[in-house]
């Protein structure tokens, strides 16, 4: 869904939209650099209290976006935010074979280790929800909390939801499609930039948003908000069509009753990457879990909905105001 990513990032502009958010966020931050494997890792952390990991989607993009929605949180607890390797203002890896899932959660680990964290909670958006899940089966005693936004229980589930877009865009827009086909006839990837251009452009309504009239907190100065590589190496070479890569080969779905940390499970009824017909799924795979609908949102609930999204995340994180 790479792509789609990338024309999402591109319409949000750099003015807040809710209450909730600080549009100077950006700068009460201190940003760092710290060495693990090897490679300089970006992280930027503040506050004191429980600590919360913010994990991003893509699997390409830089941790920025949460932290324009989520930074603010700083005040009640020690928020941490950081760069995948290959992402953001981290060391690329010298070979993309580095890049996986696997690799993502145990930069977790490595992260907590360094901060000298007892236990830490988790709140993942969209791919983000990947490495979380995974985090907190592999580790169930270091984490006290989890919350997945919008995010993806199995490959399989990516692998649907991927079919589930396809089939919406080509029904609802025949014309464009034709391009789609013409292109995959003659043997193109989405990884190949004229499918991207074409793929790019389908509108976003029902996908990303269900309000498409929407502004979003970004850093003013330059940073690499998507890395197209990381996406290719774990989603695989053709994966707005057939995933493959690390992440086909993930399944919490039998894993997920046995997670003991206390978790909130987010989706939006107009999401088009991570559809209610497979989110609702939680329920079975999760049934302790607590799981909010939001029934006026797409994949962003906390910009469409955020009266309601933050009043649930604060309730759930015992946010004393």
């Amino acid at each position: 869904m790479k792509n789609r990513f990338v024309f999402l990032f591109a319409i949000c502009v750099s003015v807040a939209i809710q209450a909730q958010v600080d549009p100077n966020i950006y700068e009460k931050f201190t940003e760092q650099t710290i060495t693990i494997d090897g490679y300089n890792i970006h992280l930027e952390v503040k506050g004191e209290g429980n600590a919360i990991f913010f994990l991003p989607g893509g699997p390409g993009n830089s941790h920025d976006y949460m932290q324009g929605n989520f930074g603010q949180y700083y005040k009640t607890h020690k928020v941490v935010f950081f760069d995948w390797l290959g992402r953001g203002k981290s060391d690329d890896a010298k070979s993309v074979s580095e890049y996986s899932v696997e690799a993502d959660v145990e930069m977790i680990e490595k992260i907590r280790k360094h901060l000298k964290l007892d236990k830490i909670s988790v709140v993942g958006h969209s791919y983000g929800t990947v490495p979380a899940q995974g985090y907190a089966i592999t580790y169930p005693d270091r984490v006290e909390r989890m919350m997945l936004i919008n995010g993806f229980h199995s490959g399989a589930m990516w692998q649907a939801n991927c079919d589930s877009y396809n089939h919406y865009a080509k029904t609802h827009f025949p014309e464009r499609w034709v391009k789609v086909d013409s292109l995959r006839a003659l043997g193109y990837l989405s990884t190949d930039k004229p499918l991207q251009e074409v793929y790019g452009a389908f509108p976003t309504k029902y996908v990303y948003y269900h309000n498409t009239n929407l502004n979003q907190n970004a850093p003013s100065g330059k940073y690499r908000g998507w890395a197209g590589d990381v996406y290719a190496q774990i989603i695989g070479p053709d994966g707005d069509f057939d995933v493959s890569g690390s992440m086909i080969n993930q399944d919490y779905r039998r894993k997920l009753k046995e997670v003991p940390a206390k978790t909130l499970i987010v989706a939006g009824r107009y999401d088009g990457v991570s559809t209610p017909e497979f989110a609702v799924q939680y329920k079975i795979f999760m049934p302790q879990a607590r799981f909010e609908m939001f029934e006026n949102s797409a994949h962003n609930p906390y910009l469409e909905e955020p009266e309601k999204f933050y009043g649930i995340f604060d309730d759930f994180f015992e946010v004393k105001k």
